[in-house]
């Protein structure tokens, strides 16, 4: 890599999460003030290793990402969470992690490269210059394999420009030239067929094979996608954990886990892993052999090794030190006025349908007020013209122009 980064394990023990009880559940007899939605999760996700966090609908396994990003702000978390076996401060933490979100935004009117240039510019620290930092921008779309379509206008999603998986694999170049240690992606493969969900799986993994520790959640994976991951946690409905260790060689070690449970019937031939596991699993399985897979995986051997491998990650390696940012932000306000502005012209230039609607506008209001006021005698000639119709009219269309502009 063109610039160094510093490899970071992050470890948590007993994680809980709490809300308060949303209304519809109290007005159903729920008498709980607070709501459980994560209960005593404990693992660690370590560099180089291509971790997944999977779970039916309501699992908690969102939630988790987020509590362990620093992205919940509301409720309760308890628990302790470590970075490098030091206690997290979401300040210094915010600043050596990247976070690819479900949805793709980015500008519509700027490049792909611009596009990974503005984030650099914003995220690094002003030691970094600028030829390195385009150095980095280059390595990063050779990663993300962006480097062919450059070029290319990011567009609107369903009009124009990039396609759904060239977009995801742009937001995960936008966090990625940030140059953090450790990368969380909810859900990177969202929406996409079979082949598109390849291709940015290609994408995640090339990055964790940088060193970075990376965490994704994932839902019904392909069988290919579901064993290009190393670590795999899943969680059952409630947001318990049920199993937590290695993905293994054609996903031998979680079948071999689950069909050591009595009951739990054994898995097809050519069948997929990940579906197979969540059916398994479900909650009318539970019922119908009459376990508690939380319990059972609590009780395991699997879960104890587990523990002890939270517990020597938990401490500090010797020789390192904590992490500390003299400033809040990587770029004083002036390099972020200047990258923002670099940013807002390219888009307004390009957009000369836009621009000519806004002079046309200007110039018929021009016209219009000359010819309303002119050779008007007096104050209360020019006041009797305008009347209040006038006005609504005039204020909605700057209003109109506003939005537009906004949308910008």
């Amino acid at each position: 890599m063109v610039l160094p980064f510093t490899p970071l394990i992050i470890s948590f023990q007993d994680v809980n999460y709490y809300v308060d009880t949303p209304a519809e559940m109290r007005g159903h007899g729920y008498i709980e003030k607070k709501l459980q939605l994560l209960h005593n999760i404990t693992g660690a996700f370590q560099p180089g290793v291509l971790s997944a966090l999977m779970g039916v609908t309501g699992a908690g396994k969102t939630t988790l990402l987020d509590v362990l990003s620093g992205r919940k702000t509301g409720g309760v978390i308890e628990g302790d969470i470590r970075i490098g076996g030091y206690p997290k401060i979401q300040q210094t933490f915010a600043r050596i992690s990247g976070y690819c979100e479900q949805t793709d935004v980015h500008s519509p009117q700027i490049t792909v490269s611009e596009s990974v240039a503005y984030s650099a510019w914003l995220r690094f620290p002003p030691e970094v210059d600028s030829k390195a930092r385009n150095e980095f921008v280059k390595e990063v779309l050779e990663i993300i394999e962006l480097d062919e379509i450059r070029d290319s206008l990011v567009g609107i999603p369903g009009a124009n420009g990039l396609s759904t998986e060239q977009r995801k694999r742009l937001t995960i170049a936008v966090e990625l030239v940030s140059n953090p240690s450790i990368i969380f992606m909810d859900e990177p493969t969202s929406g996409l067929d079979a082949r598109a969900a390849a291709i940015v799986m290609r994408a995640v993994k090339n990055v964790a094979d940088t060193g970075r520790t990376v965490v994704c959640t994932i839902h019904q994976p392909s069988i290919d996608i579901f064993e290009a991951f190393d670590e795999l946690m899943l969680m059952k409905r409630g947001g318990e954990l049920i199993y937590a260790g290695p993905v293994g060689h054609h996903s031998c070690e979680v079948i071999k886990y689950f069909q050591a449970i009595p009951g739990v019937a054994r898995i097809k031939e050519n069948y997929n892993p990940s579906t197979w596991m969540l059916e398994v699993t479900s909650t009318s399985m539970e019922l119908q052999l009459g376990v508690d897979f939380a319990q059972m995986y609590r009780e395991s051997s699997m879960c104890k090794d587990k523990d002890m491998l939270v517990k020597r990650l938990s401490m500090p390696v010797p020789g390192t030190s904590d992490l500390h940012f003299p400033t809040q932000f990587p770029q004083k306000f002036r390099e972020q006025f200047k990258a923002c502005l670099w940013k807002q012209c390219l888009s307004y230039w390009r957009t000369p349908s836009y621009n000519l609607v806004r002079i046309v506008s200007l110039a018929v209001a021009c016209i219009f007020f000359g010819v309303l006021f002119w050779q008007q005698g007096n104050i209360n000639h020019m006041i009797s013209k305008v009347s209040s119709p006038y006005w609504a009219a005039c204020m909605d269309s700057f209003c109109s122009v506003a939005s537009t502009t906004a949308s910008q």
